[in-house]
């Protein structure tokens, strides 16, 4: 499967990885109305495929995963057409959040505004040592919106209110120690680092990991005890695949080292 449109590029391998690029929208890769839709189609055909195991996410070079909204365009909005504006990146964001099986964003360079919560959509966040971040949209008079409401819950209430309300960069180095990403590495590193990760996925049961991100969804929403309720059932289901059966009896087979 390699479809493309005007402005990204998707692609899913023989082993289920999924690959969408963002292409031909400049080097910083910024999220206008022609890319955004472009996305979603993408998105939507990529959620269709059934062998689907992981899928990653990137822009188009190094210099940026996505420099966020498009000033140009943004600027010649008034209140509807800015209301349709984020609705459709909402509506993309949360493609992205409620997309089926585990989301990797590669982000080698700037991650700015809506480009950050696109990430932030995204389940695991892996940036090079040279990434910077902000929430930048204060200082071009608009509120920080839609999925920026993720930060308080990534990152804790005083961190998430230093970015939004200051719109300050900050380093990869700090976006990990507060938890805004997952992994920093070399940018030399960051296609084996992501690597990495979507070979952890590989080993993992297709339909556990599909199973988790959803629970991991419902959790976000549902009071504790529900949360619980839901839990149990799932886990009943999970027998119904066949990987309970298959995964638990190669570990049990598995060669014994002694001591």
């Amino acid at each position: 499967m390699e479809p493309s449109w005007n402005r990204c590029l998707a692609s899913i391998s023989e082993r289920g990885v999924g690959r969408l690029k963002i292409v031909a929208s400049g080097p910083m890769n910024l999220l206008g109305t022609p890319l955004i839709n472009d996305l979603r189609a993408a998105l939507a055909s990529l959620q269709s495929a059934g062998e689907l195991r992981t899928l990653v996410l990137c822009g188009d070079g190094d210099r940026a995963f996505v420099g966020g909204a498009d000033i140009k365009e943004m600027a010649g909005l008034n209140q509807s057409s800015a209301e349709s504006f984020i609705s459709n990146l909402h509506d993309l964001c949360e493609q992205l959040r409620q997309f089926p099986v585990p989301v990797i964003a590669r982000i080698p360079g700037w991650c700015l505004g809506g480009g950050l919560e696109l990430a932030m959509a995204c389940d695991i966040r892996i940036a090079a040592e040279e990434a910077s971040f902000a929430m930048p949209e204060v200082r071009v008079g608009i509120p920080s919106v839609i999925h920026a409401a993720l930060m308080p819950r990534l990152l804790g209430s005083s961190r998430a209110s230093w970015l939004i309300l200051t719109g300050e960069t900050i380093t990869a180095s700090t976006a990990l120690s507060w938890g805004l990403v997952n992994q920093v590495v070399p940018l030399a590193q960051l296609d084996a680092e992501i690597d990495n990760v979507v070979e952890g996925f590989l080993a993992c049961g297709a339909q556990a990991l599909r199973t988790q991100k959803t629970l991991l969804r419902s959790w976000e929403e549902l009071p504790l005890q529900q949360a619980l309720r839901l839990s149990i059932a799932a886990f009943g289901e999970a027998y119904t695949t066949g990987e309970p059966q298959q995964f638990m009896q190669a570990f049990l087979d598995r060669p014994r080292t002694k001591h």
